[in-house]
């Protein structure tokens, strides 16, 4: 029988050395309350101690709500995640070597806890092979605490895999919108249909509890069944939250009916794009797109395609999804990455990377941090002169990366540097800080010598150059209007890439307020 408790009372509930599963994105499906009075419980009592927490998604508002609140010392011994950046004092716990942290495909993570439920040893799959995930690299280790093996490399039928090893889970903390007396919980204002059902499934089924918070109490028996994404019978103490400031959708909106599916809202709303060499990249990026295509955009200026695409009027032609689940609409960018306006179905986030690692994209539009000659990619983890290392964590880059057919990479040429795009060109004020095309990037989040085995085509989109994985070599294919191939390009880069010999230049209008580049794609009979 469910028990309607405080997030005091509930941070009593749970042991020293306990193993804790959360699930959500950003700020959907995190029980903000509840977390807060685990961490002053800890400050008061010394109590839970050495926690073992276990995420997906980025799980926070970069500011100071989320898993940073438990970024404590002696709190949390040990961190897995897919996505570590938003949490900055858990973060700065690990760069130091404080805590334990793995980082693991987020794909892999939110679909191990189904493992787990149903009693299987683990999670088999090729996500993460030849990437810092892999155990013969850095079995994703973070920093020199960690020495735990989660991942092994095993051999079916002549094929390598990697094994993601099961563990039992002692507390699930989880949100939804509104419990019934029964602790029925549904997500009528959540974004995202989470992993919840199955992280409860997994923590009942290790003889665990789960507390769920939610922001509204209705009575028994008057839910509709199909709304309730998490039965009573798996929950066993509801949490009603006394804070609104707990219940935020998104880290951008307490509430958008429009991400919940209980508003249809004008795309004309939303404010398009200034010109900038980031709308430049998104809009060079959306020309690979082809009609009806399934297509995901990662954080960050992919996710600015989106916006492009809705710009032009052609958002009816292609179908965007969310990681997190959503199917059409708008997918939005930071802070409400995640979500998706006017989406035209939502499935949980397990289901949805089953498509996603099945190869069931025809595009994935992703981010680019760093780019080495090899064609690799690090978007997870940077090595600081002086500092220690910035990390970050992989999200779900790895499982989309290595199981699309067809991969743009997208980001500036270089790091903070002034340019300005007018009249059909672009020039360099100044030069960036830091250099992305390095001779080996400081981790392997996306690994070129597992995309040319695979036969996936890999393009490279930025500001000043278009490049291309061909034959395993980085190649440059497309030069901007007011761009020197020496001085702007291969004087910027630590290695000497190819450079093809029908080398192009880009549309000039991509450089310009009015652009039509997406009229030859989506007009045509």
């Amino acid at each position: 029988m469910v028990k309607f408790i405080t997030a005091k009372e509930a941070a009593k509930l749970i042991p020293d050395s306990a193993t804790v599963g959360v699930a959500g994105m950003g700020l959907s499906g995190w029980p903000e309350e509840i977390a807060v009075a685990i961490a002053e419980h800890y400050k008061e009592t010394g109590k839970p101690s050495k926690l073992t927490m276990k995420q997906g998604s980025a799980m926070g508002d970069w500011k100071e709500r989320g898993m940073t609140r438990l970024g404590i010392e002696g709190l949390v011994a040990k961190w897995s995640a897919a996505h570590i950046g938003s949490a900055f004092a858990m973060n700065d716990l690990v760069r130091a070597g404080k805590m334990a942290c793995h980082c693991l495909p987020q794909g892999v993570i939110v679909n191990l806890w189904r493992e787990i439920a149903a009693h299987r040893p683990g999670l088999i799959t090729k996500v993460g092979l030849e990437t810092f995930v892999d155990p013969r690299l850095e079995g994703g280790k973070m920093n020199e605490a960690t020495t735990e093996e989660l991942v092994e490399v095993i051999s079916l039928n002549g094929e390598e895999f990697l094994f993601y090893k099961a563990f039992p889970l002692d507390v699930a903390l989880l949100r939804g919108t509104t419990a019934d007396e029964n602790g029925n919980i549904t997500f009528d204002h959540e974004g995202p249909i989470n992993e919840g059902l199955a992280v409860a499934q997994a923590a009942k089924n290790s003889g665990g509890i789960v507390i769920v918070q939610v922001e509204y109490m209705a009575q028994k028996n008057s839910l509709h069944p199909k709304n309730v994404k998490i039965p009573g019978a798996l929950v066993d103490y509801v949490v009603v939250a006394t804070d609104q400031n707990a219940c935020w959708q998104t880290e951008g909106v307490y509430y958008e009916p429009a991400f919940a599916g209980n508003l249809r809202k004008p795309l004309s709303a939303i404010p398009a794009l200034p010109l900038s060499e980031r709308k430049v990249i998104a809009r060079r990026a959306a020309m690979e797109l082809k009609k009806d295509s399934l297509v995901n955009l990662g954080i960050g200026i992919p996710s600015d395609v989106a916006s492009v695409v809705t710009e032009a009027g052609f958002m009816e032609e292609i179908t965007l999804t969310t990681e997190a689940g959503a199917f059409g609409g708008m997918p939005a960018s930071l802070p409400n990455f995640g979500s998706s306006y006017n989406a035209e179905a939502v499935i949980d986030h397990g289901s949805m990377f089953d498509l996603y690692t099945g190869g069931g994209l025809d595009l994935a539009i992703l981010g680019m941090a760093q780019a080495d000659e090899k064609g690799n990619i690090n978007v997870s983890k940077f090595k600081i002169p002086g500092q220690a290392d910035r990390l970050t964590g992989p999200g779900g880059f790895i499982d989309i990366s290595q199981s699309t057919r067809q991969i743009i990479f997208a980001g500036t040429f270089n790091a903070k540097c002034k340019m300005k795009v007018a009249n059909g060109q672009l020039e360099i004020i100044s030069e960036g800080t830091g250099k992305k095309f390095v001779k080996a990037v400081d981790q392997i989040t996306f690994s070129g010598k597992f995309a040319a085995q695979s036969g996936q085509s890999i393009t490279y989109v930025t500001e000043r150059c278009v490049f291309k994985l061909l034959n395993g070599k980085i190649t440059i294919t497309e030069i901007a209007p007011g761009i020197d191939l020496e001085k702007d390009i291969l004087e910027q880069m630590d290695f000497k890439p190819e450079v093809a010999v029908d080398l192009k230049a880009m549309d000039a209008e991509l450089f310009m307020e009015k652009w039509t580049g997406l009229d030859a794609i989506f007009k045509q009979k």
